[in-house]
């Protein structure tokens, strides 16, 4: 039975008729799933790094009521809001990611993380749903707002923030970044020679960075060609799989998690397979389609382009994260390092999700009788 009543005019009760409530329940099952592993995968990877059995878990388990809170607190805000808490923090990230070439830390030869407050911060996972948001606006005042250049200041902001992303360097974040770019231009209208032109421009990209980044290379290679590269994180993944089959070994009863350096964070999807088995991955993989394509069906007979666009960018994130991660774990992409959505350990990106789909449950609200939450 409801706690609110239909006629209940608070913020909370117009808030609950409105939001998408099966996404949000969606989206909180995914973070249980993630509790869940996180406290099966961590104290291996604790045992490594040297710290307590169960700190990486405890450090999670601390964030994960703020992360929800972010989602929530977010999913209250009109759309007005919604632009402009984004362009405000496009704006910070952008001066942090600058910050972090410059004061940042080096790890395994890229500098993504900066050190704030007594806190690790990785900015590039705040920028995408940031991004995606700002881009929309952009885009939708170009078609609405005679006067104003909306798709050329859309453009500079991608410009400015692969660049900064590449100087990093980080290929996977500023191709996710591109994707999420590429799919609003498309949507607002861009004539099909300026596509062709985009990924055209992309794979040249794709092509110098080859050429020119050794760790991608290494890892292409090692894809195409298992004689010519370390397949050690890969072959335990399949491992992994292997030894699970349809139900698991039943949570903590892993073996592979002690041999994978990542399977608290980018192979957790693994942990999960042997674990709690198939049935229990094609629950996740399930979650995450029903998360996008739910969130799609609210957007069918949207008339408004910037919560088209918007929801559209920060969907595309969501999915695409998704699936860089899974496909790596299942050897059907070169290995990324890119976390599993409201699953895999790591704060910054655990806080930018809740940012990103607190923004799509705040876009995506409807009126009881029908229309857009302004």
């Amino acid at each position: 039975m409801s706690t609110f009543s239909r006629m209940d005019t608070s913020v909370v009760g117009r808030w609950w008729w409105t939001v998408d409530r099966w996404n949000l329940a969606a989206l909180l099952v995914l973070m249980g799933f993630g509790a869940l592993l996180i406290l099966a995968a961590s104290p291996a990877a604790a045992d490594r790094i040297g710290v307590g059995t169960f700190q990486l878990a405890k450090r999670h388990f601390l964030l994960l009521p703020a992360a929800a809170a972010f989602m929530i607190g977010i999913s209250l805000l009109p759309v007005k809001k919604i632009r402009r808490f984004a362009v405000l923090g496009l704006g910070v990230t952008l001066l942090l990611l600058l910050a972090t070439l410059i004061l940042g830390v080096e790890i395994k030869g890229a500098t993504r993380w900066i050190n704030l407050l007594g806190f690790s911060l990785q900015p590039s996972e705040f920028v995408k749903p940031f991004f995606a948001v700002t881009v929309a606006w952009m885009l939708a005042s170009a078609k609405t707002d005679e006067g104003i250049p909306g798709t050329w200041i859309a453009i500079g902001i991608w410009l400015v923030v692969i660049s900064l992303l590449l100087m990093q360097p980080d290929l996977g974040q500023t191709v996710v970044i591109t994707a999420i770019g590429g799919v609003q231009l498309f949507l607002a209208g861009l004539s099909m020679m300026l596509v062709g032109v985009f990924i055209f421009l992309a794979a040249v990209g794709l092509i110098a960075a080859y050429f020119t980044l050794p760790h991608v290379t290494a890892r292409i290679d090692g894809f195409l060609d298992p004689a010519a590269g370390s397949r050690y994180q890969v072959n335990r993944s399949m491992e992994a799989f292997k030894n699970g089959g349809l139900l698991g070994q039943g949570p903590g009863e892993g073996t592979v998690k002690s041999q994978l350096p990542d399977a608290h964070s980018d192979f957790i999807f693994s942990v999960a397979g042997e674990e709690l088995g198939l049935i229990a991955c094609l629950i996740i993989v399930s979650l995450f389609a029903f998360v996008v394509l739910r969130g799609f069906s609210r957007l069918l007979e949207e008339n408004n382009l910037f919560v088209l666009l918007a929801c559209t960018g920060l969907l595309t994130q969501f999915g695409l994260q998704a699936i860089i991660n899974m496909a790596s774990a299942i050897h059907l992409i070169p290995t990324k390092g890119m976390t599993l959505p409201f699953i895999s350990y790591g704060g910054s990106s655990l806080l930018a999700l809740s940012i990103g789909m607190g923004m799509v449950l705040a876009l995506t609200r409807r009126r009881p009788h029908g229309g857009l939450e302004v």
